[in-house]
C-alpha cells in the first residue's frame, strides 16, 4: 500500500488546471478565424472554399457595398480560408473559448464598397479588389505609364467590355469587307 502511494507521488498531476490556470496550446492549434478587414479584397475565395458554408458573401448593388460574414457556430475549424485567401487577410487564431450568451455575438461582419463601371454607372467589383489588381501588376513590372492606359480596363464591368470588344470587331469586319469590296 505504501508502494502505490509513493507511486501516485512520482506520477504528479493527472490533470491540467484549467480553467484556473492557462492551457498550453500547440502552435499548429486551430481556433476562431479573424478577419483583417483592412487587408481583404472582397473577392470570395474563403466563400467558396468553405465547406461548412460559415463564409458567406452578399452584394447589394442598391446600396453600394458587398458584405462579408462568419457564422462561427457553424465553423468546423478546418482552415481551408486561411489557405486560399490571397492576401491572407483571414487566419485561424489561437482562441478556443467561443461560448456566447447571446447568439447574435457569434456573427463576424465586414462591408466593403463597389466599384462602378465608368460606361452602365452600375456596381460590378469591390473596390479593393481592383485596387489589388493594379498592384499586382506594378509589382510585376508593368509601368506606371502602361497602368495609366489600361486604367479604363479596370473601371469597365465585363459585360460592357465585351460590347466594346464586339462593337470593334464589328467595325473591323466591315472595314475588311469594305476594303475587299473596293478591290474588285
Amino acid at each position: 500500500m505504501l508502494k502505490l502511494f509513493k507511486t501516485i507521488l512520482k506520477a504528479g498531476e493527472p490533470t491540467v488546471k484549467y480553467p484556473f490556470a492557462p492551457l498550453e496550446i500547440s502552435p499548429d492549434f486551430r481556433g476562431r478565424p479573424e478577419l483583417n478587414s483592412q487587408q481583404c479584397i472582397a473577392c470570395a475565395a474563403c466563400t467558396s472554399a468553405c465547406p461548412a458554408n460559415a463564409l458567406t458573401m452578399e452584394t447589394h448593388p442598391e446600396e453600394n457595398e458587398r458584405t462579408w460574414q462568419l457564422f462561427i457556430g457553424r465553423c468546423i475549424f478546418c482552415g481551408r480560408c486561411e489557405e486560399v485567401c490571397p492576401t491572407k487577410a483571414i487566419r485561424l487564431t489561437n482562441d478556443f473559448e467561443l461560448a456566447v450568451t447571446n447568439k447574435a455575438d457569434l456573427y463576424v461582419k465586414a462591408v466593403f464598397r463597389l466599384q462602378h463601371c465608368k460606361v452602365c454607372k452600375q456596381p460590378y467589383t469591390p473596390e479593393k479588389s481592383a485596387q489589388y489588381a493594379v498592384e499586382l501588376l506594378r509589382q510585376s513590372g508593368v509601368s506606371d505609364e502602361a497602368l495609366a492606359g489600361m486604367k479604363s480596363q479596370f473601371s469597365t464591368c465585363p459585360a460592357c467590355k465585351r460590347q466594346q470588344t464586339v462593337g470593334l470587331h464589328d467595325q473591323r469586319m466591315f472595314s475588311l469587307s469594305n476594303a475587299e469590296a473596293s478591290h474588285e
